[in-house]
């Protein structure tokens, strides 16, 4: 059904947010039979194709190239000259097609969802209001209302910062041009991959991070990365806190509670996320505006009668990662037919069609830097914090593959093991191009595969994969 149909109000499911996350699961319950509408009061396809995943992987890459080409042997005098910044950023347009979200519209009445463009909010049980710039629908659910509408930056309370113009996310991976300087405060995923992004497009970059970088990472890949971006040129600056802002014609200044000023033509503010139900409507089902929807493992929100409402992505507060909220879409898209049918099982078990058993021990991330930082998993702090009797294997990644890959190719990793089942628990590789080593780790922590049984995936020759052979010596296999 296109944007233009007016739609009967009755559905088997309605789905609020049409970013990725909401996508997959309108896909899964309209392709099994069930009228689906999804609700989007901007664009379809959402943060990460049009503020976030894409583009910002868009702006990484080509510097990330370059500076390969550049540790391979014969590949320094081929990369010799200045990167095209006017080409990476019109690539970047391409991949967001220009923030045009035809093609996502049409994808999805190709695969038999209807939309509906407007702001959604829940207005009691089952039910979904729809301000459209027509006017506002009412809309029914029979079988269950899909809650998929992400997060918004979350700002500290800095003196100044709401009266002063800076940049959110949106902002840094949509510029086109390239500020001289920039401040980027923020040690997280957004705040390091933007610094890395912007120094390499030939910004000078400043990083405030009082805490240092990649919080949530196993200690040694923010120590990695912060010497990395000092080599390349950022200036970084821990331990102090940013107390206040203000611009003037000079550009814009961040007072520190250490005394000092750092000061840029442009101000990135970096500093984490919250989830985007304020302007939900929860109050008309008794719950809390502005919170976090807690949900069990087969995606229901906890606290309601029914299981009729279900939250997915960034907006349950499990795992914001977009694969991870595609993955619990696609499970709770099952959920939902199976409960339509009368096919769902009374108790769901762990690791089943019906389960969102990855969100607590295999959530994958990659920190698209230069290095990588691929992790999976518990950190050795999160696994010991679990009551689990584990042994830490660290190692360098010194094998023929890396040398081959990258001259003086340096990198790291940590293999954290459950020592009562003898299985991986975590694993975190920091290092040029580790993302490619990550999905092996996802199934060796989530498949709980045995050490004994991982000595006979052999790793290929000369590949960067024989870490894996390396960790399974060290550990006396």
């Amino acid at each position: 059904m296109s944007e233009q149909d007016t739609p009967d109000p009755s559905y088997d499911v309605i789905v609020i947010g049409g970013g990725p996350v909401g996508e997959n699961a309108a896909e899964r319950t309209a392709s099994a039979g069930l009228r689906t509408v999804l609700v989007e009061a901007e664009r379809y396809g959402g943060e990460c194709s049009f503020w976030a995943c894409m583009p910002s992987k868009a702006l990484l890459r080509p510097p990330e190239a370059v500076d390969a080409a550049r540790h391979v042997p014969g590949g320094g005098t081929a990369a010799a000259g200045d990167l095209d910044v006017p080409a990476v950023l019109r690539s970047r347009d391409e991949f967001t097609a220009h923030w045009d979200d035809a093609g996502q519209v049409e994808w999805a009445v190709g695969v038999g969802i209807e939309i509906l463009r407007g702001h959604g909010r829940l207005a009691g049980e089952r039910a979904v209001e729809v301000t459209t710039r027509d006017g506002v629908r009412q809309l029914t659910a029979r079988h269950a209302v899909v809650v998929a509408t992400g997060s918004v930056p979350a700002e500290p309370p800095i003196e100044g910062l709401a009266d002063t113009k800076h940049w959110g996310s949106r902002e840094a991976t949509s510029a086109h041009e390239v500020p001289p300087s920039l401040v980027v405060l923020g040690g997280g995923v957004v705040g390091s991959e933007m610094a890395q992004a912007f120094t390499g497009l030939g910004s000078r970059v400043t990083l405030v991070a009082d805490s240092g970088l990649l919080g949530r990472a196993e200690p040694f890949a923010g120590e990695m990365l912060a010497d990395s971006l000092r080599a390349q040129g950022v200036t970084l600056h821990t331990g102090a806190r940013a107390r206040g802002v203000d611009r003037d014609d000079q550009g814009v200044h961040l007072q520190l509670d250490d005394g000092s000023t750092v000061s840029g033509d442009e101000l990135l503010v970096a500093t984490g996320r919250r989830p985007a139900t304020s302007d939900l409507g929860l109050e008309t089902v008794g719950l809390e505006p502005g919170q976090t929807l807690t949900v069990d493992d087969s995606g229901v929100v906890e606290g309601l009668d029914g299981n009729w409402l279900h939250a997915v992505g960034d907006v349950n507060g499990r795992a914001p990662l977009t694969h991870q909220g595609k993955h619990q879409a696609r499970i709770v898209g099952s959920v939902v037919v199976a409960r339509a049918r009368g096919e769902l099982p009374d108790t769901i078990a762990a690791w089943t069609a019906y389960s969102l058993a990855a969100d607590h021990v295999a959530v994958p991330q990659v920190v698209f830097t230069t290095p990588q930082v691929a992790s999976v998993g518990r950190t050795a702090a999160e696994a010991g914090e679990a009551g689990l009797r584990t042994r830490v294997v660290d190692l360098d990644i010194d094998v023929a593959g890396a040398y081959l890959h990258r001259e003086s190719y340096s990198g790291k990793a940590r293999f954290v093991v459950d020592e009562d089942r003898r299985v991986l628990v975590g694993v975190t590789f920091v290092g040029p191009d580790v993302a490619e080593l990550l999905h092996s780790a996802t199934v060796a922590v989530a498949g709980e595969v045995p050490l004994e049984r991982l000595w006979h995936a052999v790793p290929s020759y000369p590949t960067i994969s024989e870490v894996w052979l390396r960790f399974l010596e060290e550990y006396g296999l």
